[in-house]
């Protein structure tokens, strides 16, 4: 196991790559990105502190379906699949954690697909930004407006007016690289019902109910 620090941008594994290292996030956020052919992102899921990518490989051999991506950087533990297969082997409640939490994963990727094809890019936004402080247990996320608008599948200028909105209603603040949540009770109403349902999955798999 090895305590390291990753900067935003850090490809982790590209989709069709082998899986053979486990980073579980401590301060930073990693997002799974579906790469189109012209070169376009989309975000299909995000891992912070609650979770880590690459776990589904103690089941056996894995490739990566998505470019993982280190969204916010922060520390890391990484750990190889070889040597985290070794200490699980035979432990049935370990590999029952694992499962819960890669159907979790999944869940909430066919949730973020739901969202990014029925929900306006307001309230989408309201969602990543909520899911992202949740994630690295902060309301103060480092992030650049063009990082966000691949998250979102939208156009930078698009999220430069939506983060104006939302700043001059009193609900963030922004600066170069950086958005602060001042009212989450304000940005949880103006978010999509998706948010609260990914909470909703998550409680229930925590408290062993299978979704």
């Amino acid at each position: 196991m090895r305590v390291i620090s990753l900067a935003q941008g850090r490809i982790l594994y590209e989709a069709g790559a082998p899986v053979d290292t486990i980073y579980f996030p401590q301060t930073g956020l990693i997002s799974l990105l579906i790469v189109t052919e012209s070169g376009g992102m989309i975000e299909a899921a995000t891992v912070g502190r609650e979770g880590a990518v690459g776990l589904h490989a103690v089941l056996g051999r894995r490739l990566s379906f998505t470019r993982v991506n280190v969204q916010i950087g922060g520390s890391f533990v990484a750990v190889p699949v070889s040597r985290f297969a070794q200490h699980v082997a035979g432990n049935k409640a370990a590999h029952e954690v694992i499962q819960r939490y890669t159907e979790v994963l999944w869940a909430e990727a066919q949730q973020t697909t739901a969202c990014n094809a029925a929900h306006d890019a307001a309230s989408r936004l309201c969602r990543w930004l909520l899911q992202s402080a949740d994630r690295i247990g902060s309301n103060d996320i480092p992030l650049t407006q063009e990082f966000l608008a691949q998250m979102l599948g939208v156009r930078r200028t698009t999220v430069t007016l939506l983060a104006q909105t939302m700043q001059d209603k009193g609900l963030i603040s922004y600066s170069r690289g950086r958005i602060t949540l001042l009212d989450r009770d304000q940005v949880e109403k103006c978010a999509c019902e998706c948010y609260a349902a990914m909470q909703r999955g998550r409680l229930l798999a925590s408290i062993g109910i299978e979704l």
